[in-house]
């Protein structure tokens, strides 16, 4: 992982996400966001992962727009857990932390398609 500040900061909000899923379930009896959510915010990291092994450019473009999907998406649980079991304070933090990790994949997947 080194200094790969995308598989550093993706790999951070798994392990958030992680915890998150585990409060949810155990504590709010939430099952059904939580686990999208779950599988969406890890999913992020596999796929930065997946791509620093990618067989072109394209490959590697490519695994890289799909962890870009799939934190977009993670920021849409998020917003639609904010509704009635996360706090504000909660959903703030996590929508930095998500937004961070949109900005810099956006940022490398343009550099990338060039």
């Amino acid at each position: 992982m080194k200094d790969d500040i995308k598989e550093i900061k993706s790999f951070e909000f798994a392990k958030r996400i992680i915890k998150l899923y585990k409060y949810l379930t155990t504590e709010k009896k939430e099952y059904i966001l939580s686990k999208q959510l779950l599988r969406s915010g890890t999913s992020i990291g596999a796929n930065i992962r997946e791509a620093k092994y990618g067989v072109s450019r394209s490959d590697y473009h490519n695994k890289l727009m799909i962890a870009l999907k799939e934190a977009n998406e993670s920021q849409y649980w998020i917003d639609l857990l904010e509704e009635e079991y996360l706090t504000k304070e909660e959903t703030k933090s996590l929508q930095k932390n998500i937004n961070e990790l949109i900005k810099i994949l956006v940022s490398v997947t343009k550099k990338t398609k060039e």
